[in-house]
């Protein structure tokens, strides 16, 4: 018997400023097309960051997505404050990525949730 659509949910689509629970919602789902992206110095990512995030420090961050990000892919970015956050993405929007997400609290909203962690914050 077919698996009828409405019975498996499916995360909603990317948004300018995401919440933990969004970002959460597409990993346990199994999303692989999103990269998360950690702007802070490379001393807080190494003490602990979001599990799968990967680190560009906000003043590589242009230089690093010129060579190394794909335009079509969904990205979510962190920094250590929803100002940082916010700067980084309008960054990458400027530069042409047109699916970038704010990850709005950063690690601290991400440990309330009780979303993965490597290292110890």
């Amino acid at each position: 018997m077919p698996i009828s659509s409405s019975l498996i949910p499916i995360p909603k689509a990317l948004q300018a400023q995401s919440t933990t629970f969004d970002l959460k919602e597409r990993l346990n789902w199994g999303e692989p097309a999103l990269t998360i992206v950690d702007v802070r110095s490379r001393s807080e990512f190494n003490r602990g960051h979001i599990t799968g995030a990967i680190s560009v420090p906000m003043d590589e961050l242009l230089a690093r997505a010129a060579v190394s990000f794909e335009r079509d892919r969904d990205f979510y970015v962190y920094g250590a404050s929803d100002q940082e956050t916010a700067t980084a993405a309008n960054l990458l929007r400027e530069a042409g990525y047109e699916h970038v997400a704010e990850l709005m609290g950063g690690i601290g909203a991400w440990q309330a949730v009780k979303g993965p962690i490597d290292g110890t914050v």
